[in-house]
């Protein structure tokens, strides 16, 4: 203690002691999807960051608790693009997930928070949270039998001619917006096999939606009376926009079914919600067909939530035989090629298979193609205060993700708890999974594949974005994250170079101090001395720029682990750890490649094989001594990507 003032000591050391001391605020669950799990805490205090919240969990009924992954530590990361005006700083708190639970089960979910320096406040919260089960048709509700219009065989009764007719009560011409007999929640049409498409330039369109050929759905259904609109199974349903620009305008909907119908020719085929308008809620597409669409499913409203969009097959209108990049120009490894020829017929012809906003969606089990991009979030900016509002608990797994022009999946306005976890991604010009940026996290990236990322960048991790897990993913690519990150982690990752010319293993800058990289299996290129770049800030940095000079760079694994500390269990592999794969050809950007050409197997044996580090909730069921590197555990079943209805290849030739 100083003998002059000890007063004036003791209020310093009272002061620390409060800045250090944590501050609960209110928990928060978020949307639970159908096998993962969403929560927030926000805090004060705790400047010293040491403060956990350990996760436990069990099926309501079990007596046994069993380890999730720890709530993330979050708060003071600056996420900003000077050229959209974007400034953001993340709140402090802790956000995170219990991963892998099964769909319709109620569990309980413990989280204890504990501060060397002190809570001051509640610090355990134990919540009852049940997943969500795959949306289905009611029924009890009432079946309107929808006929196409050129149908003459016998009907059967309540029968009507087109959807609006089923749905609204519709007439023809002025009388297409006199509704008075709507359908009702828990209501099916049962769409019968044929050809529906507006006659647009017709004033007296059967399907009545005359010029536009726009069909308006904006009926509420209920979470356990959806509205439903299904093919009936006595053929192909194809809803046909003439290449008019939105065949369905679903935004003021709640709690729609479409289900087994063919989309095509048109620019948006389901327009689901517009930014500070509206936008649905409670949206189901699954086991269709999208062909010949600029986009299959859309919005970018806040407010939308709780989509289930799974097993289509999504085609767009882009090249099938060569990949290009933006504007139709073919992608270099270093950037677009401005003096190659501009192939206009190449352009933005189709934008996004899939781009949502909002809570709670789950994407999985589609085949998208021919797109430049497959699935989005929205690059929505500065994330809305209301936890409610903001694109969180998002699951993007087990798509077959195949030739886009920009990257597979953009996670580009995503908050928290965005989980991207078990897609094969091949052929993309651009780069990868995309955090650009991610405003806070966590998000996960966990056992995906990605083959021929042209750019050399499996994760653009640009845009400063903070939260960043990523676990077990087969990259055939070098590991070069497209600018600095904060609060990024990977493991169990392989990573194999494609021989490009001087390029080295992997870049990656980290803006904060709280980063790591462990138990990783990378493939050098041949021929280049610098193979490990990497940078990190010194400690108690949140924001840190790299400066010149700040990027260290080694010849070897050794020396990089030496040098950084990271990597104290990576190793280096080359392609012999698979049954049977080979690289992408170097310096050939144009090649496209197929799935049904490429085995991501790992070889028994290889020194891939019981190499990796155990994280709860993530590898498990591991095989053998140890979990496997890369996304696939040898001896375990490999996952199904795309539409479970599917019974052949897509994309193959």
């Amino acid at each position: 203690m100083c003998p002059k003032f000890p007063a004036l000591f003791c209020l310093c050391v009272a002061s620390a002691l409060a800045e250090n001391a944590t501050v609960p605020g209110k928990f928060h669950v978020e949307h639970p999807t159908l096998l993962n799990l969403g929560f927030e805490w926000p805090i004060t205090g705790d400047a010293n960051r040491n403060a956990t919240v350990a996760v436990k969990f069990r099926k309501v009924g079990d007596a046994k608790w069993r380890d999730a992954l720890p709530l993330v530590r979050i708060g003071g990361e600056k996420i900003y693009r000077a050229r959209e005006h974007l400034d953001y700083t993340v709140p402090e708190g802790f956000a995170g997930s219990i991963l892998n639970v099964q769909p319709g089960t109620e569990y309980e979910c413990s989280f204890v928070m504990t501060d060397p320096d002190g809570v001051s406040g509640p610090a355990t919260q134990l919540v009852r949270v049940k997943t969500r089960s795959e949306p289905q048709a009611y029924i009890g509700g009432r079946t309107l039998h929808v006929y196409p219009p050129d149908f003459t065989g016998p009907r059967q009764e309540p029968s009507f001619t087109g959807i609006l007719q089923a749905y609204y009560g519709a007439g023809l011409g002025d009388w297409s917006v006199v509704w008075e007999r709507r359908a009702q929640p828990g209501d099916t049409l049962l769409l019968h096999a044929g050809l529906y498409r507006p006659e647009r330039l017709d004033y007296v369109d059967p399907m009545m939606a005359p010029f536009d050929g726009l069909l308006s759905l904006t009926l509420k259904g209920t979470a356990e009376k959806p509205i439903t609109l299904k093919a009936a199974g006595d053929g192909e349903v194809i809803l046909d926009g003439d290449n008019n620009h939105r065949l369905f305008d679903v935004m003021a909907s709640r709690h729609h079914i479409f289900e087994g119908l063919t989309f095509r020719n048109t620019d948006i085929a389901i327009f689901a919600g517009q930014k500070e308008v509206a936008g649905a809620v409670g949206l189901t597409v699954k086991n269709c067909r999208f062909e010949n669409v600029g986009a299959a499913v859309w919005t970018e409203y806040a407010g939308s939530a709780d989509f289930y969009i799974a097993d289509n097959l999504i085609l767009g209108r882009d090249d099938r035989f060569r990949l290009l990049g933006w504007g139709g120009r073919p992608r270099t490894p270093d950037g677009i090629s401005w003096k190659e020829p501009l192939y206009k017929s190449h352009r933005l012809v189709s934008y996004y298979g899939i781009k949502v906003y909002g809570p709670g969606h789950v994407i999985a089990h589609n085949a998208i193609a021919y797109f430049h991009d497959a699935i989005g979030i929205s690059t929505y900016g500065t994330p809305p205060a209301d936890p409610d509002q903001r694109a969180s608990s998002i699951d993007i797994y087990n798509n077959d993700l195949h030739l886009v022009n920009d990257d597979f999946v953009e996670a580009d306005g995503g908050v928290h708890n965005i989980r991207l976890f078990n897609n094969r991604c091949v052929n993309a010009a651009m780069s990868g999974l995309s955090a650009q940026p991610v405003f806070g996290g966590p998000a996960y990236y966990i056992r995906n594949l990605i083959y021929h990322a042209v750019r050399g960048v499996p994760f653009k991790f640009a845009g400063k974005p903070a939260g960043l897990f990523v676990y077990h993913n087969t990259v055939i690519a070098e590991n070069r994250a497209g600018g600095t990150a904060a609060n990024v982690h990977y493991r169990n990752n392989l990573f194999l170079g494609r021989d490009e010319p001087g390029r080295g293993i992997m870049q990656v800058g980290n803006s904060h101090s709280i980063n790591s990289s462990d138990y990783n299996g990378y493939r050098p290129n041949r021929d280049v001395p610098a193979q490990y770049t990497w940078f990190a800030p010194p400690p108690g940095q949140t924001n840190y720029e790299p400066k010149a000079g700040d990027w260290k760079s080694f010849a070897t694994l050794a020396e990089f682990q030496a040098g950084t500390g990271q990597e104290k269990h990576g190793r280096e592999i080359d392609y012999d750890v698979f049954v049977r794969l080979a690289p992408p050809q170097p310096g050939n950007p144009y090649a496209v490649y197929h799935a049904m050409d490429l085995n991501f197997q790992l070889k028994p044996g290889g020194r891939a094989i019981d190499a990796g580090e155990v994280i709860p909730t993530v590898n498990d069921d591991f095989n053998g001594k140890a979990p496997d590197l890369g996304a696939l555990e040898a001896g375990a079943t490999p996952p199904h990507y795309g539409p479970r209805w599917l019974t052949w290849q897509p994309f193959y030739r």
